[in-house]
C-alpha cells in the first residue's frame, strides 16, 4: 500500500478558527480554542493518520507584525514552519470576509514556492449569497488555484479538505506513530489546558498578559495525579482580576482547568494554581525560553 505523509502549515489572522480545525481533523484536542487574538503562541503539531495517509497540521501563532519579544518569536516561528511544509492552507474568517491582514499575509505566501490553498471558514454562518461573495473575495487574493468553504465547528467541507490536502504531501512512510495525535510534551499541553481557561473569563488586555507554566506532575498515586502551575501576569492588577474577590475567579479557573485536565490524564487531578508577578514578561527572553516559546 502506497502512503503519504506530510506537513500543512495553517496559515491566517488571529481569530479564523485555525486551533478548531486542527482540533476537528486530529479528532482529538491538541490546540486551546478561544475567540481572544494570540490564542495560539507556539507552533502546534496535530497528527491525523488514516489508513494510507499522515497529515501533520502545524497550527501557526496569527500572522502579525511584531511587537514586542513574544510577538517576534512567534513571527519567526511562523515563518521557519512555513518554510518546511509541503503545503500551506490559508484560512479567512467567512464571518467577517476578507480584510487588510488577509492581504498582507497573502502577500507574504505570494513570495513562496509552497502550494497555497485557501479555506473559507464559519461558512455556517452564512446565507449562500453571502458565502459566493467570500469566495470572490478570496479568489482576489491571487494566491492559491484552490477555494474550500468549511466549517471546522461542524465539519462542513472538512472532508472533502482533507482529501485534498492529502495530495499535496508526498509518498513517503508515516512520520510519526499512528497511535499519535501531537508532538507537544505533556507540561506544555496541560499549561495550554489552563491557559484556555483564563481566556475563557478574562478580558481586555489580561489574556494577552497571562501565561501558564506547568512546574510538576505528581503521578505517585495510581487514581490521583497532582498537576502544580504557575501562572504568569505583568501586572499586580491583573493578578489581582485573576485571583478575584475572595479568590472568587482563581477558583473558577482552576474547575474548568480541572475537568479539561481530567479528560486528557484519564484521572482524577488535583490541581494547585500559583499566580505570581512578571513585569514586561513578554519581552523576558530567559523566560520566554523556560516556557519554551522558542
Amino acid at each position: 500500500m502506497t502512503t503519504r505523509a506530510g506537513f500543512i502549515a495553517l496559515a491566517g489572522r488571529p481569530n479564523v478558527g485555525k486551533s478548531t480545525l486542527v482540533n476537528a481533523i486530529v479528532g482529538t484536542k491538541v490546540a486551546i480554542v478561544s475567540d481572544k487574538p494570540q490564542t495560539t503562541r507556539r507552533a502546534i503539531r496535530g497528527v491525523a493518520t488514516s489508513n494510507d495517509l499522515q497529515l501533520i497540521l502545524v497550527d501557526l501563532p496569527g500572522v502579525q507584525r511584531p511587537r514586542d519579544e513574544l510577538t517576534r518569536r512567534m513571527q519567526r516561528r511562523v515563518e521557519l514552519e512555513l518554510s518546511g511544509s509541503d503545503a500551506v492552507l490559508m484560512m479567512l474568517n467567512g464571518a467577517e470576509g476578507v480584510g487588510p491582514g488577509d492581504r498582507w499575509i497573502a502577500a507574504q505566501l505570494e513570495q513562496s514556492d509552497i502550494p497555497v490553498v485557501l479555506a473559507v471558514n464559519k461558512v455556517d454562518r452564512l446565507r449562500p449569497a453571502r458565502i459566493a461573495e467570500v469566495l470572490i473575495e478570496a479568489a482576489a487574493l491571487g494566491v492559491g488555484d484552490d477555494i474550500f468553504p468549511i466549517s471546522a465547528r461542524t465539519g462542513d467541507g472538512v472532508q472533502e479538505l482533507i482529501t485534498h490536502l492529502g495530495t499535496l504531501v508526498p509518498e513517503g512512510p508515516m512520520l510519526f506513530p499512528p497511535e499519535d495525535h501531537s508532538d507537544q510534551r505533556r507540561e506544555t499541553l496541560l499549561a495550554e489546558l489552563v491557559r484556555e481557561q483564563v481566556l475563557r473569563r478574562t478580558f481586555e488586555e489580561v489574556p494577552h498578559a497571562v501565561e501558564v507554566q506547568v512546574e510538576e506532575i505528581d503521578e505517585s498515586r495510581d487514581d490521583l495525579t497532582t498537576v502544580r502551575a504557575r501562572v504568569w501576569v505583568e501586572t499586580e492588577s491583573q493578578k489581582g482580576i485573576l485571583i478575584g474577590a475572595g479568590g472568587s475567579m482563581i477558583k473558577k479557573i482552576g474547575a474548568g482547568a480541572r475537568k479539561e485536565l481530567e479528560r486528557e490524564l484519564g484521572t482524577q487531578v488535583h490541581l494547585e494554581l500559583a499566580v505570581r508577578t512578571r513585569r514586561g514578561w513578554r519581552g523576558d527572553e530567559r523566560l520566554l525560553d523556560r516556557l519554551g516559546i522558542e
